[in-house]
């Protein structure tokens, strides 16, 4: 770590929610584990920031890490603000000559039409030699701008220099589901169409809008399913790679998404949002009463797809991707659901479906739900839930994501063609929804989902 070079981190939006919320206690979780690492943050917002509030948001996130830390005290010291418009080729000129340093990282924690609409400047202005580009998703906000956005980045710098960021993919979620898979004789033998039933990808969420007005602007669909699940899918699919590098996981992953699809949008997709209701015991109202919320755009708060993988290893296997928030219950996890033994010898009594591997992302744990001869009564069947506990990382997930950013290791990235895959994926339903060919359920908030959804 010592022989690295500094980093400048230039965060554009940085008087914004995310900042304040991730990305700087990210940093101070990366400080307090690897106090070596040499950064200085810039942060750049249209708004008006006197340097003593800048300072003190920084502070404040320091001390989730470690405050009393030379590098947090160094990162103090070193931090600060300046205002100005970086869709503006003359104010995003200025920005970067203000910054000498030896690796300038540009962190976009900006909406995706402003984050066009710097990168077109950027274009035009000219990046340092080296420079990282790390966006938020979405990206884009469809096949045509992500195809528009992914050439326009690249031509600023080289795709390995493009961080599309995922913190889903933590390294160490990444690790933990290949570990679990390739690592254990008995689950990869099994992991195909011939031995499993479905597979269910599920993050189900008890919060509620809570001020994010971007969520309004694009709905569970866009902003879990898209970003996020089909990435998850994807690394639970994948064929067996060589080894865990940036190249073979990134094309692994891509053959999937290439492989996937919604093969009926209407029928495979459903659509809902909450209604008034509670979540324990704090009152939530309708959705549509939330502030921010234009009930004409007709956001859903819960979705649900049903994708196909056109390959030998998974062709007729069902993968469910369901995202929502204002649930009764957290559950962030997948569901790998058996497919019952071909034969059971008569004279036993009480099966009904076969195992299921449960794997949690947060915290990380499995659950193998196996069937066992039942307590006194050994010709009837029960089920065994056998429990363990997945290696988690030291960091948060932000604090993971940026430590892959600074050290320039893509593996956590979202690669410019898997992005463009997503897009492809999910529009054929947004395509039904905007028809009306999909309804708009309704579920209570702090409920488990509409009534007539199968749930697991």
């Amino acid at each position: 770590m010592a022989s690295q070079p500094a980093t400048t981190l230039l965060i554009l939006g940085a008087s914004g929610d995310l900042t304040s919320r991730l990305l700087l206690p990210g940093i101070a979780t990366l400080l307090a584990a690897e106090p070596e690492r040499r950064v200085e943050i810039v942060g750049a917002d249209l708004r008006e920031l006197g340097d003593d509030e800048w300072r003190s948001r920084v502070q404040q996130a320091l001390e989730a890490g470690d405050p009393g830390g030379a590098a947090a005290r160094a990162l103090l010291g070193s931090t600060r603000y300046v205002a100005a418009d970086a869709t503006d080729d003359a104010s995003l000129r200025a920005l970067l000559d203000s910054i000498a340093c030896e690796r300038l990282v540009v962190y976009f924690a900006l909406p995706p039409r402003v984050t066009a609409l710097v990168c077109a400047a950027l274009e035009r202005v000219g990046a340092p030699a080296g420079t990282i580009l790390a966006l938020e998703k979405p990206f884009g906000d469809g096949l045509e701008s992500a195809r528009e956005l992914n050439a326009l980045v690249t031509r600023i710098v080289p795709e390995p220099q493009v961080f599309r960021i995922d913190h889903f993919l933590g390294l160490s979620t990444v690790l933990n589901l290949l570990g679990l898979r390739f690592a254990n004789r008995l689950l990869e033998a099994v992991w195909d169409r011939d031995s499993i039933e479905r597979i269910e990808v599920l993050y189900d969420e008890t919060v509620t809008l809570e001020g994010r007005g971007y969520y309004d602007t694009a709905g569970a669909l866009r902003d879990m399913i898209q970003s996020h699940l089909l990435q998850i899918m994807a690394i639970i699919a994948m064929e067996p790679v060589a080894a865990v590098h940036e190249r073979d996981l990134r094309d692994a992953i891509g053959a999937v998404l290439r492989a996937a699809r919604v093969v009926d949008p209407v029928a495979h997709s459903r659509r809902a949002r909450y209604t008034a209701g509670s979540i324990e015991g704090r009152p939530v109202p309708d959705y549509v009463a939330e502030q921010g919320v234009d009930p004409e755009r007709g956001t859903e708060t819960l979705a649900q797809v049903q994708v196909e993988i056109a390959n030998s290893r998974w062709a007729g296997v069902p993968f469910v991707l369901r995202s929502g928030k204002a649930m009764g219950a957290t559950r962030k996890r997948a569901i790998v659901h058996f497919r019952a033994p071909a034969h059971v010898p008569a004279g036993f009594a009480g099966r009904e479906t076969g195992e299921r591997l449960v794997i949690d992302f947060k915290p990380d744990g499995f659950e193998l739900h196996v069937t066992t001869n039942g307590k006194g009564d050994p010709f009837t069947f029960e089920r065994t839930v056998l429990r363990g506990e997945l290696g988690g990382g030291a960091l948060a997930p932000y604090g993971q994501v940026l430590a892959s950013i600074l050290d320039g290791d893509p593996r956590l990235a979202v690669r410019g063609d898997a992005a463009e895959e997503c897009w492809r994926i999910v529009e054929p339903v947004l395509g039904a929804w905007r028809s009306g060919a999909v309804p708009m359920d309704e579920y209570a908030a702090g409920s488990s989902g509409p009534a007539h959804w199968r749930s697991s």
